[in-house]
């Protein structure tokens, strides 16, 4: 019996010496500093305690990234890592800032400290701030998806990539496009597919006063049948446009599903057409003037 309370004595004292080292180790000051009415103290404990915290964070955000993004599809996706990623790091900063303020730093006395140069900042990174929200925006109101084919200052590309900073497209001529994302804000846009594929293309031409227009007119739905890329509803129609100068204009209207490429049907349309004339010596004016010399008297 007395064995027994002995034994049972041991232990507790063992079981209160593993608790008092492990309280001294958590209580071990890495850091100490006091300035002031302030007292900066980093322990053992606290800086377990965030780690564990930021450990805990990104398994969290990564399981609620997976929860939400199982069943979208890949473009929201896309879109989706963009918005999370930024307020991943904006979630980042605050524990930063919840740690430092845990262990004695005074977080007011720097951003009072450090207004000045957070202004300087905020002006010099003015540029990247706004294209960081107009891609928040973009993404959030869908405003421009990913192969969309967009015309922005003067220039075309299908979107491959929309980041929060810029948006990656590809030209015609298969050179890559940067737009910085604030463009969209300051620049009217074009988006040629958001109501779908299929858009309303022209060719243009002048014939000669005095040409049969009617002949003109089935010459030139003619060309735009003989073309493979060009849809058969809506129907191709052929619009009288101008009395001009030196020419009676037309415009020939035509549908295609892919705008992207619609430089080469428009190319081969025109070749088609000029041959036409030609067949049906149909003349295609160019501009004249009629210069009259009046000879001084003597």
């Amino acid at each position: 019996m007395i064995a027994q309370q002995k034994l049972g004595e041991h232990v507790d004292n063992l079981q209160k010496g593993a608790w008092d080292i492990l309280v001294d180790f958590l209580s071990y000051k890495i850091f100490e500093s006091e300035n002031g009415d302030h007292k900066i103290v980093l322990t053992v404990g606290v800086l377990l305690f965030f780690i564990l915290v930021f450990v805990l964070t990104i398994y969290i955000l990564k399981y609620i990234k997976k929860f939400v993004t199982r069943k979208l599809p890949e473009t929201d996706k896309m879109k989706f890592d963009s918005i999370f990623s930024f307020a991943k790091y904006f979630l980042y900063a605050i524990l930063a800032l919840i740690t430092l303020d845990n262990i004695g730093i005074n977080i007011n006395a720097i951003f009072a400290a450090s207004a000045a140069l957070l202004v300087g900042v905020g002006l010099a990174l003015q540029t990247l701030i706004q294209d960081i929200l107009s891609g928040v925006f973009i993404l959030m109101d869908q405003t421009v998806h990913v192969g969309d084919i967009i015309e922005i200052d003067n220039k075309v590309g299908r979107v491959e990539e929309i980041k929060l900073r810029t948006t990656r497209t590809v030209t015609i001529d298969n050179k890559v496009l940067i737009i910085p994302n604030h463009k969209y804000l300051s620049s009217s846009l074009y988006n040629w597919t958001q109501n779908g594929k299929v858009t309303r293309e022209s060719v243009t031409v002048g014939v000669a006063y005095g040409s049969d227009l009617q002949k003109v007119k089935e010459l030139l739905l003619l060309a735009a049948s003989k073309n493979n890329h060009v849809l058969d509803h809506p129907a191709p129609l052929v619009l009288f446009t101008d009395f001009a100068d030196s020419a009676l204009s037309f415009k020939l209207v035509f549908s295609i599903n892919d705008s992207f490429m619609a430089s080469i049907p428009k190319s081969e349309i025109r070749f088609e057409i000029d041959q036409l004339f030609k067949e049906h010596e149909i003349s295609i004016p160019f501009p004249q003037r009629d210069i009259y010399i009046k000879q001084a008297p003597k």
